[in-house]
């Protein structure tokens, strides 16, 4: 295994990451932005309430992240050993094999895609509605999210370094206002007292509830995204993993206090009947009712940076999913290019085509006035979210069982037992919950149960994965040095003798408890 001065793959060619360039703060940051707890917060939450009815979501939240913990026990251990900017993909390929690697590697590209692209219509929306609202300037929705998408890529083609800084700013104050909220409620309760109703258990056995799990579970997407960040960041063996938990830890913590202070600041009572009256304007009405205008204010303008910071890290992940791919021949060589800082260039342009692509293709078909949030939330930022937190589920299930093979393959299993455990009982449950989501993506997406709408989308992650399963065959028969590269990452760039392939960790690394 080599050391850390020399894990890096950056080699000042073009081809490979600059590593050293990241602290945990940077990581964690860039991480903790991705799962955009602003936007959780106004906009996930109550949209589960109004559909569901289920008080008890702060419990669910405590589940949800105790699934995940689990989950993030086997993740992180692989993750110490698999050092590769296309993560996810990189721990099933070196589980399931190469063929199963590249069928995830779509399968990722694809998610991450949608969940970046389905931001930029939320972005449009809500700038257009404050430019209308305080400044009487009417811009329309897409305007502002192509404009947006110009921004994000330039920011990430200075590099990480910066990017991570900005998500730092960025994600202090969004993180600062949910919490002021969070201490009015508790200090403001509409009841009077603080009721502890919403974690009682009994409250799970509405019909609703399975829903409701599924909004959770959308809402944590991005805590999985630390090791994707391992090749560029110092000391990325411990980093990476305490990373991966504390911000399992912090985004459960903040969520379930956050989704009880909303019934707080309601009523257990009348939370779900708020929620179907205001949608996303609850957070705002409650905050203005206890904190004022000034406050509601400045949460609209954190509300907005907060979506705009979520984009530039989706869009630093999709960046180096989309350059490991190419460096490993899964996209073509180009795309696997980097700047002279080390940044994935061509990823990033890529990424900002798709996104511009995908803004432009339904800003064509937008025909509401300026300033109607119809196509850009209720359209672009539902379907592409509700899909995109689909496909990460999936790929999160799949990681499950690629770690119990890893560990397995490595004569670890004995002493893993634990990590092998948690990572079946995770996978079990994360697999139950991709499973009711495609039943309830009607619900979730807000369309009839006949609507092809509801079936197109999950068929757009099917395809990816089976279009990059078939592609891992074609490898395998006509390429299979490129085959064999795949989730090797950095390691394919340092030849191994008389054409053998690149090693495995050393045993006794992975029977480390």
């Amino acid at each position: 295994m080599p050391s850390e001065a020399e894990s890096t793959t950056y080699d000042g060619q073009g081809r490979a990451l600059r590593g050293g360039r990241l602290g945990g703060a940077g990581v964690l940051a860039s991480v903790l932005a991705a799962s955009a707890p602003l936007v959780v917060v106004a906009g996930v939450m109550p949209t589960a309430f109004a559909a569901t009815g289920v008080v008890g979501q702060p419990l669910l939240f405590v589940v949800m992240g105790g699934v995940l913990a689990l989950f993030g026990v086997g993740y992180a251990g692989v993750s110490r050993q698999v050092r590769h900017a296309g993560a996810l993909y990189a721990c099933v390929a070196r589980g399931l094999g190469p063929t199963a690697g590249a069928a995830a590697s779509w399968g990722a590209l694809t998610a991450y895609s949608a969940l970046q692209s389905g931001l930029y219509g939320l972005f449009g929306a809500e700038v257009s509605g404050l430019l209308a609202a305080h400044l009487r300037v009417t811009i329309d929705w897409w305007v502002l999210a192509l404009l947006a998408a110009a921004l994000v890529g330039a920011l990430a083609r200075r590099g990480i370094a910066l990017g991570a800084t900005v998500l730092g700013v960025l994600l202090a104050a969004e993180v600062a206002l949910v919490l002021v909220f969070d201490v009015a409620a508790l200090a403001h309760p509409a009841e009077g007292r603080i009721s502890p109703h919403a974690f009682n258990p009994h409250l799970l056995a509405r019909g609703g509830v399975g829903i409701a799990l599924c909004f959770c579970a959308a809402a944590f997407t991005g805590f999985e995204q630390a090791p994707v960040y391992a090749e560029e960041t110092r000391r990325a063996g411990v980093v990476v993993k305490r990373v991966v938990l504390l911000a399992i830890g912090c985004v459960t913590a903040l969520f379930a206090l956050s989704s009880w202070a909303l019934t707080l600041a309601s009523g257990p009572r009348d939370v779900a009947d708020s929620a179907q009256k205001q949608g996303m304007g609850l957070l705002f009405a409650l905050a203005d009712k206890n904190l004022g205008g000034t406050f509601t204010d400045a949460l609209h303008v954190v509300f907005v940076t907060g979506v705009f910071a979520a984009l530039l890290s989706f869009h630093q992940v999709v960046s180096r999913y989309a350059f490991a791919m190419g460096r490993e021949g899964l996209l073509p060589a180009a795309v696997g290019r980097t700047t002279a800082g080390g940044a994935p260039a061509t990823g990033s342009l890529l990424q900002t085509v798709l996104s511009v692509a995908l803004v432009a293709a339904f800003a064509l078909t937008d025909q509401g006035p300026p300033g109607d949030a119809t196509a850009p939330v209720t359209h672009l930022f539902t379907w592409a979210s509700t899909t995109g937190a689909l496909g990460v589920v999936l790929l999160l299930a799949t990681t499950s069982l690629a770690v119990i093979v890893f560990f397995a393959r490595h004569g670890a299993a004995a002493a893993q037992w634990w990590r092998l455990l948690a990572a079946g009982v995770a996978g079990i449950a994360l697999l139950g919950v991709a499973a009711y989501t495609v039943k309830q993506f009607p619900v979730l997406i807000g369309v009839g149960p006949g609507d092809a709408v509801a079936r197109l989308l999950p068929g757009i992650l099917v395809l990816a994965w089976a279009g990059g399963l078939l592609h891992g065959f074609v490898l395998r028969a006509r390429r299979p040095g490129t085959h064999a590269r795949i989730g090797r990452g950095g390691e394919a760039e340092r030849p191994a003798p008389c054409g053998a392939p690149a090693p495995e960790p050393p045993a006794g690394i992975l029977t480390e408890r």
